[in-house]
């Protein structure tokens, strides 16, 4: 650890009546979106706001930090949003801002408007940015390397060795980078062509138009990195494979609204809610509708079924249905989705059920023995590069950063029971094995959504923000104390 700095404005807080302080771990969209609400929240006192990101801006986070052009939200620009009264806010922001400007295929013939996805995270930093400046909130371009107990206070020390006191922690930090299936990361890693997280800048540079890729994943990333290629002139064969081989669907021919209604008779058990979801889509083809209105609506549901059902049946949803339900919530941008349609329809793009059983490197070539689903057989394919994007290691949240692995030691976290995040209570406070509740430490973000489920975009993002922002001012009250209180 280098040398320990002491942050000078927050070594007084709450407990001894005085400013409280407040630090956010975690500048993305659920960290930057948690600060704005608590700033806008009208505490008093004001508490000092701190967000620790070591990027440039607040608000990007690992989503929307991407240069890349082929990179577009995946859904319409009209239902986004940091205001959760406003709908449209960013849509009418980038309006304002010509956001667009020089990207004509962003607004698409229906009239939806699929931005590339910079643009947001712009749009979020500028939401932050006059907070920033008015120092309401403070951003910290360091890496946190500690987080821990101190007395009734938490001590934060960043990786350059500074201190900081807070009165309240929010972890808000993003899903650890995909983990490469069997021997691939063990066989593959000095290959100069073996992208294990495409979602580093620079990723797939090295991949040549002409190379033969096999892309280990099947989902939004996947299709991201097949867009992008084909904005970038690749032109050789690629093989997407997953263990069941579903593509990630594309957007309604014509926008539809939310349709069914899953609470009025919820269902308490995973098959029940299959079931009741297949109905709903049949009866919607009767009206002439496709099944994005009964998804919709099940996602506009999704936080109040998840509540209802049992830990054993979310268990089952996440291992047996999880992976059809993500193909048809986690909808392609519809320009991504044209470019693999036209790989598909060109020959340069096939899509297996499947798995690679063994891999191995002769001359720079990489040879893959594939095992395709309900076959016996295994193919034998030779690749020139292979990426992977299976997806967040959700196994490995704990020990994705330092800090986290030392909060999970000192027994303040554990990993949900669903395996989809970090344990925490429907106030979004964080448990651990021995310290059980801690009211002071938050979790916000996707990373709660093993207890509160739907909880990976947007409105969703944003009303969870809203939420821990409401719990952190109650943390913040009950900590101050009553003499101070009266003064207020």
């Amino acid at each position: 650890m280098n040398q320990l700095i002491v942050n000078p404005m927050t070594v007084s807080g709450a407990v001894s009546g005085e400013v409280p302080v407040v630090a956010i771990v975690g500048g993305g969209v659920s960290g930057a979106a948690t600060a704005f609400h608590l700033a806008l929240s009208n505490q008093t006192p004001a508490p000092a706001i701190i967000v620790f990101e070591p990027r440039a801006y607040l608000g990007k986070g690992l989503a929307y930090d991407t240069t890349e052009p082929a990179h577009r939200i995946n859904v319409p620009a009209a239902r986004m949003s940091l205001l959760t009264e406003e709908p449209d806010h960013f849509l009418r922001w980038i309006a304002t801002h010509s956001a667009t400007a020089g990207d004509d295929d962003a607004l698409r013939p229906d009239g939806a408007l699929f931005p590339r996805r910079s643009v947001f995270g712009d749009y979020v930093n500028a939401m932050l940015q006059p907070l920033v400046a008015t120092g309401a909130v403070q951003h910290q371009r360091r890496a946190v390397a500690h987080v821990l107990r101190d007395g009734p206070r938490w001590s934060i020390i960043s990786d350059d060795g500074t201190l900081t006191k807070a009165d309240v922690v929010v972890i808000a930090t993003s899903h650890p980078p995909p983990v490469a299936p069997g021997q691939l990361q063990a066989v593959l890693k000095d290959h100069p062509r073996f992208v294990p997280d495409p979602t580093k800048a620079g990723a797939l540079a090295a991949i040549r138009p002409s190379d033969r890729v096999l892309v280990v994943g099947n989902g939004l990333t996947s299709a991201d990195v097949i867009a992008a290629l084909a904005l970038k002139g690749h032109q050789g064969p690629i093989t997407a494979i997953s263990r069941r081989g579903l593509r990630s669907r594309g957007h309604a021919p014509v926008a539809q609204d939310p349709t069914g209604d899953f609470l009025k008779e919820p269902a308490f058990t995973a098959r029940a809610l299959l079931k009741n979801i297949r109905n709903a889509i049949r009866h919607a083809a009767l009206d002439g509708r496709t099944w994005h209105g009964v998804i919709d609506q099940v996602r506009a549901q999704g936080q109040a079924l998840w509540q209802v059902l049992p830990l054993v049946e979310r268990q089952r949803i996440v291992r047996h249905l999880r992976p059809f339900w993500d193909v048809h919530r986690f909808r392609v941008a519809p320009q991504v989705e044209a470019a693999l349609d036209t790989a598909i329809a060109e020959g340069r793009l096939e899509i297996l059920a499947g798995s690679v059983a063994a891999s191995r490197i002769e001359a720079d070539a990489i040879h893959c023995t594939l095992r395709l689903r309900r076959c016996p057989l295994t193919v034998e394919k030779t690749y020139d590069a292979v990426v992977v994007t299976t997806g967040p290691g959700h196994g490995g949240i704990l020990a994705s950063q330092p800090f986290l692995a030392e909060l999970s030691q000192n027994g303040y976290l554990e990993i949900d029971p669903t395996g989809l995040g970090l344990s925490c209570t429907r106030n979004s406070e964080a448990i651990g094995p021995v310290a059980s509740v801690t009211p002071s430490l938050l979790i916000a973000g996707p990373l709660a959504r093993g207890t509160f489920g739907e909880l990976m975009g947007l409105p969703q993002v944003t009303d969870h923000a809203v939420f821990v922002a409401a719990r952190i001012a109650e943390c913040l009250q009950a900590k101050t104390p009553k003499t101070a209180q009266n003064q207020l």
